[in-house]
């Protein structure tokens, strides 16, 4: 065989070594970055059903403001009717 021949057969293992490796470097890196958008979006998840409880709370304590509010009003009309 001639010299020409080695170095083309040589550079040919070599430049399939490199891209095997650079591909199985890439799927490791996509992985990663799988990964990571998976613990984003259960960030996500949790800070929206956070945020509804959120809604329910507030929504709670108006209802219990209002109660309260009825309660001291009844309680004053009482009081003005028991000074009659």
């Amino acid at each position: 065989m001639s010299d020409t021949i080695i170095v083309g057969v040589l550079s040919l293992l070599g430049t399939l070594a490199g891209s095997f490796g650079g591909m199985r470097l890439m799927v490791y890196r996509i992985e990663q970055l799988e990964k990571r958008v998976d613990k984003h979006n259960n960030i996500i998840e949790r800070t929206f059903k956070l945020e509804e409880k959120d809604a329910v709370q507030d929504e709670q304590i108006k209802v219990a403001n209002h109660r309260i509010a009825d309660i001291e009003a009844a309680l004053n009309t009482a009081a003005k009717m028991g000074k009659k």
